[in-house]
């Protein structure tokens, strides 16, 4: 399957039985996807080329006027158009994923979209990560719902707030990664030097929760809304003075130890929808016992990796530390990281 990509209108099949419910719900749909041509879509195909999903943005300015009440902000991103066909993935994860990305990235005030009431699995979705009921747009059986993201609003609530991360009363800790599942795992944070086509679309690597199990000592210690710099590990072989490489920032969601599921089902069944892992891996962790499934946002990929190195003599992290596997961060220390990785953007 193929990953996300960009492609001008003009590039899309506008003949897909994809779009024959935008055709059904919007009159004038063929005429406005004709009309931008020249312009960009995020798109998503399936195996067989066939489209699992398109999404359209637009920045607007001042005031948004075809909406009751009014959006009044300096910079609005407008969802224009955003379906999904899902099929098991967490293709609405991805996409929604983006849409915050670049609401951050543009600096704008509030993005908003627009869904049908029918659409209740989408409305849930927005719903999750922030977007409220703010009006509606239109009359009759064409009138639709408005839901807004008001930006730089920090909540509290790990997946309202996502992608920013909460500093005050968080703990900070580091969290190695094994090589061979850290960029699959977490495909923002893919190293230079690595092998693009180990992303493929798969539910972990689409989704923004993610599940990394280990059996690490303290990480039962990890609460709700703690910060997590994912570390990825060296690589065997190579000395990890500059092979390990703090990646990415993620926020704890919950911590769940072997002890609390039933039975292996009941611990497969809970990581294997975000984890990398598969059967036979968690079979594994299950029978060696002292397992523990570590559920997290992935909120942002360092602009700028910072190896074990300049960790150690810029960060200021105790060069002699028993284990680098888990690491526990001063709040100063998690600033300077997200300062020399240029994600100050996302941390509030």
């Amino acid at each position: 399957m193929n990953n996300m990509c960009c492609k001008t209108f003009e590039e899309v099949d506008l003949k897909d039985i994809f779009f024959d419910s935008l055709k059904a719900d919007y009159p004038d749909f063929v005429k406005w996807f004709i009309k931008k041509s020249k312009e960009t879509a995020y798109v998503q195909y399936d195996e067989f080329e066939k489209l699992m999903g398109f999404l359209y943005l637009k920045l607007e300015y001042g005031k948004v006027d075809d909406i009751v009440p009014s959006i009044m902000a300096d910079k609005i991103l407008k969802v224009g158009t955003f379906k999904i066909n899902a099929h098991g993935t967490k293709l609405g994860e991805q996409f929604i994923k983006v849409i915050l990305e670049k609401a951050v990235e543009q600096k704008v005030d509030v993005c908003y979209v627009t869904i049908f009431p029918k659409h209740e699995t989408l409305v849930k979705l927005v719903n999750y990560f922030g977007f409220e009921y703010y009006g509606t747009k239109g009359t009759g059986d064409r009138k639709e719902n408005v839901y807004l993201r008001k930006m730089n609003c920090v909540t509290g609530d790990i997946n309202k707030d996502y992608p920013y991360v909460k500093v005050d009363n968080a703990r900070k800790h580091l969290l190695g990664i094994y090589p061979q599942y850290h960029s699959i795992l977490f495909p923002d944070s893919i190293l230079n030097t690595e092998n693009k086509d180990i992303i493929t679309d798969v539910s972990y690597t689409n989704s923004i929760h993610k599940v990394y199990v280990c059996s690490m000592f303290n990480i039962e210690k990890l609460r709700y809304g703690d910060i997590l710099v994912l570390y990825r590990t060296a690589e065997p072989g190579k000395s990890a003075e500059y092979s390990a490489v703090a990646t990415s920032l993620g926020v704890v969601e919950e911590v769940k130890l072997q002890s609390e599921f039933k039975s292996f089902e009941h611990f497969y069944r809970y990581a294997c929808q975000y984890s990398v892992f598969n059967k036979a891996d968690l079979r594994k962790w299950y029978d060696k016992g002292g397992c523990k499934a570590i559920k997290m946002t992935y909120n942002a990929a360092l602009k700028k990796r910072i190896v074990r190195h300049e960790l150690i003599e810029s960060i200021g992290i105790e060069r002699n530390q028993s284990y680098w596997g888990f690491v526990e961060l001063t709040n100063e220390q998690f600033i300077e990281i997200a300062t020399r990785g240029g994600v100050t953007d996302v941390v509030k």
